[in-house]
Order: C-alpha cells, then structure tokens, then sequence
C-alpha cells in the first residue's frame, strides 16, 4: 500500500496545522506541502502532483471549488476532500466530484475514512470520457457528517423555504437548495418537476390518476400521491406517449 502523497490547502494557519497533526496520525499518508490560498495550490499540485488535495471551500479570491475545477484539468488530476465548516456548498460540490466532503471540526476517525475513499477512487479506473453535465449524487447532512446519496436512490424532492427535502424509502434529507436552480443540475431523463414544489424521479412512477376537474396525480409505489400542478401536467402526461 503505497503512501497518499497528500497536499492541504486553507486560508485559516490554526485549520492548517490540526489538519497536518491529524493527517500525520494516519496510515500511509505522506504531507508533501500546505497551501493558504487557491493560486497556491494550482502552482504545488502541478509542480508536486500529489494524489490528494484536502481543501476548505471559503477561500478568498480563488475559492476550493474553483481550485477543484482546475484540477480536473490535469493530466493526473488528485483525489479532493472538502473540509469546511458550511454545508452549503454540498450541492456545487458534486459538480466538481469531490471524493469526501468533511465539517468542520475534523475527527480523526472521519478524516481516515475519506482517505480511504481516496484511495478507492484511485484505484477504479476512470473511463476517459465527457463528465456528465447533471448530478449523480448529493451530500447531505447526517449527523455531523456528510453523507453520499446516489441520485436513483431518491424518490421524491419536496421544496421548503430556500431547502430541498430528499425522500429516500423511508428517510429524508435536507439540502440547502432551491427548487429552481436544483432543478437545472437533475438529469430531465431520470427526473420530472410535478409540482411549484416538487420534483419526482421518473422511474418511480407507477401510475397516474385523474381526480375529475382537469386535476391530475401522480402515484410513487410507497412514496404516496402527489397532486400535478396545473403549469406541469402536460409534460407529465407526455410520459404516456413514450415507450
């Protein structure tokens, strides 16, 4: 098992010195450098090409989405870990498919779990192909942590107030989101808007329902019935005519 030759980018010194204490605790970890700013990191990764870049979001000028974003571009891009202390930014990451995303305050525990999604990722081969330009995961809150939700596991989104609940079976989620915007990240294949308030994964359709007066529902096996808002209901019917 080789060692992760991992980089650490944050604009906080204290944040950068408990990251090196408890990443020097981890196996098979090797510290090749630390970075303050977004620019700083660009310039080290390219001139030491670590395999991991463990990096705060709330930067200025040059923020770890951004630096994420440009990695990407490399020849041998590194496996990224957020550490932030907001959960905010969980949405934009998955546009730049972040390995881990951690809250503030790090746990030794928590921060070697994402080392060995690190090393998992680098270890799968990465077909070379156009990135999709829509979400295929969410990272929610759970318990101090956050948690990776592969999208075909949710079943319904319901909007409330500037957040967006996912449904999975039997749980629920909420991510600061607002309908609109998540909207526009969802594959239109995989994923139907019903509602002003609620979007729906096609798959989980089993039926739809006419309650008389132009009103229509949409039924999602043990997800319930949702009413189709008026706006929605010709795209919704549409799935009918397709095969």
């Amino acid at each position: 098992m080789h060692n992760l030759r991992t980089l650490i980018v944050d604009d906080e010194p204290l944040a950068i010195e408990r990251l090196q204490i408890l990443a020097s605790q981890q196996e098979a970890i090797s510290l090749v450098g630390t970075a303050s700013d977004g620019p700083s990191a660009l310039r080290m990764a390219e001139a030491l090409s670590p395999d991991v870049i463990l990096c705060d979001i709330a930067m200025p000028g040059l923020d770890g989405l951004e630096v994420a974003r440009a990695l990407e571009q490399l020849p041998n891009p590194p496996a990224v870990i957020f550490a932030t202390a907001f959960d905010q930014y969980a949405v934009a990451a998955f546009d730049v498919a972040a390995v881990d995303y951690l809250l503030k305050p790090v746990s030794a525990d928590r921060l070697g779990r994402a080392f060995a999604r690190a090393r998992e990722w680098h270890q799968k081969e990465r077909p070379q192909t156009r990135k999709s330009d829509y979400i295929t995961e969410f990272w929610v809150q759970n318990r101090g942590e956050m948690l990776r939700i592969d999208s075909a596991q949710v079943d319904l989104i319901e909007a409330e107030r500037d957040y967006m609940r996912l449904h999975v079976g039997g749980r629920s989620w909420l991510i600061h989101q607002t309908i609109k915007s998540l909207e526009a990240k969802l594959d239109p294949a995989e994923f139907l808007r019903i509602h002003r308030s609620k979007i729906v994964r096609r798959a989980g359709i089993t039926s739809l329902r006419h309650h008389g007066d132009g009103a229509w529902s949409v039924d999602l096996n043990e997800g319930g019935q949702h009413r189709i808002g008026r706006t929605y209901l010709h795209d919704v019917k549409a799935i009918m005519q397709q095969n």
